[in-house]
């Protein structure tokens, strides 16, 4: 069954003690709208809908779903919900605030705390638009992601794995921390039936391991897909596929790249993480965190000076080999 367009719920609709103010967000699997609580709350409603299982047309509220399809829009309502149920439990600031869940119109709903921001895809782009270089700072890299690490690992610590984190899943509040959103493990549990589904996961920043049915699964699946994100935050776009890198692995040549805009260590750290072999990448986020913790190298004086004196020699005209080395040491120090 091909996917469709499903039409959102109308702005307006009250829907158990909700009020929809307009749709925010959708893609294959669900529709998220923002809405306003009794109290006059902002919050966020992510309505279970997979387009290739379910169809609502404009106007209407209940979407219709086969006889074929019935048993596994039950099995992923069931996983959807059992998911957020699990995520309910987490409370950290760097992971999504899901605050309650309701059942409608035949499905599932979940309540989350809504908070203004933009997605790091967002910001990844409006400065690849602006032609930023380097896009983002390794400074913004480092800082960023070890917050994400902190709310992933807290994930990890409930038995959960998040199984698509991307930049479009990574929520930068207006103070710049980061909140992880719109987690797959639901979307994976149905892999069990990919004849009826789409792939359930972002090529570039999914693994090997979930290309395939029963792929080994665990903390290092969700661990490539920071370092794809990591990677995507220097290049403005998401690693070479894994099923492509099988065949034919592009990626050091990005990666040496990146060498004059980025320091080794941390471009060793997403090389380490976009491993193929996931025996060969981080087995925990801890030890990701760890390698991250890396200092960036501070500008010292004498380069400052150094700086100062080749500004001095251009503007008299004697630059030469001197102001070449010196700038040379500038940038090396300020990576």
């Amino acid at each position: 069954m091909a996917a469709q367009n499903n039409a959102p719920l109308p702005d307006g609709l009250e829907i158990a003690g909700y009020r929809i103010v307009k749709k925010i967000a959708s893609g294959g699997f669900s529709i998220v709208y923002l809405a306003y609580d009794e109290d006059g709350n902002a919050v966020a409603i992510k309505e279970y809908l997979p387009s290739s299982l379910a169809l609502r047309q404009p106007g209407e509220l209940v979407p219709a779903i086969s006889a074929e399809n019935l048993p596994v829009f039950r099995i992923g309502l069931k996983c959807f919900f059992e998911e957020g149920r699990a995520l309910a439990r987490i409370s950290h600031p760097n992971v999504v605030t899901v605050l309650n869940f309701f059942r409608a119109n035949d499905t599932v709903y979940m309540v989350m705390a809504y908070e203004s921001g933009r997605s790091l895809q967002e910001h990844i782009l409006r400065r690849r638009d602006k032609g930023e270089r380097p896009l983002v700072s390794e400074r913004f890299i480092r800082k960023m992601f070890n917050q994400v690490m902190n709310g992933l690992r807290e994930v990890h610590a409930n038995k959960l794995l998040h199984l698509d984190l991307k930049p479009a899943n990574i929520y930068l509040r207006m103070d710049g921390t980061p909140i992880l959103l719109d987690f797959g493990a639901a979307r994976q549990t149905l892999k069990a039936d990919m004849h009826k589904l789409y792939p359930m996961y972002t090529p570039g920043f999914a693994p090997p391991e979930l290309y395939v049915k029963n792929g080994n699964l665990g903390p290092w699946t969700d661990i490539y897909s920071i370092g794809a994100s990591m990677f995507a935050c220097m290049v403005g776009a998401p690693p070479q596929p894994a099923d492509q890198r099988k065949a034919g692995d592009k990626m050091e040549d990005h990666f040496r790249k990146l060498e004059g805009m980025y320091s080794r260590e941390l471009i060793q750290v997403i090389r380490w993480s976009l491993r193929i072999d996931p025996l060969e990448r981080p087995q925990s986020v801890f030890a990701l965190q760890k390698a991250l913790r890396e200092p960036v190298p501070e500008p010292k004086e004498d380069d400052f000076m150094e700086k100062v004196s080749k500004k001095l020699r251009s503007l008299f005209g004697g630059a030469g080999k001197d102001g070449a080395s010196a700038n040379t040491t500038v940038q090396n120090n300020t990576r």
